[in-house]
């Protein structure tokens, strides 16, 4: 897949921002990665919310070989190949794969704004007493 062919693939959905990534594409929209474009297909991002969705189109989550095993990444499932003939759907898969994107975004920021972790040698300072002599 070249860069052209994913502008017009997501035309229906809106514009994205496509930037080279491992031996593909990641796609974004709103500054929200939620779509890879790699040798092996399209993966939208999903999450339990949306996976039932790939499931019963009987697509499967990204894959890849290392040298020892085979890594499944189960945030990322490859989308039905019907959809590429369907734009008009494919853009509401991709609504649906950014919606799956910002909750995971959700998710990972810290609580409270500005709890960040102090670092170690700040959170507690040795304090030594002196002591007098009395000579």
């Amino acid at each position: 897949m070249d860069r052209d062919f994913l502008i017009d693939l997501f035309s229906d959905f809106g514009p994205v921002t496509i930037r080279p990534m491992f031996s593909g594409f990641g796609i974004s929209a709103d500054g929200t990665n939620f779509a890879l474009a790699l040798r092996a297909g399209l993966y939208f991002r999903a999450d339990e919310a949306t996976i039932p969705q790939f499931e019963a189109e009987g697509s499967i989550p990204f894959q890849y070989q290392t040298r020892a095993k085979t890594v499944t990444v189960g945030s990322y499932w490859q989308l039905p190949a019907r959809l590429f003939d369907d734009p008009e759907e494919l853009a509401g898969w991709a609504r649906a794969a950014l919606a799956a994107a910002q909750r995971a975004a959700v998710k990972k920021r810290p609580k409270k704004p500005g709890a960040k972790k102090k670092p170690a040698a700040a959170k507690k300072k040795k304090t030594t007493k002196r002591v007098k002599s009395s000579s």
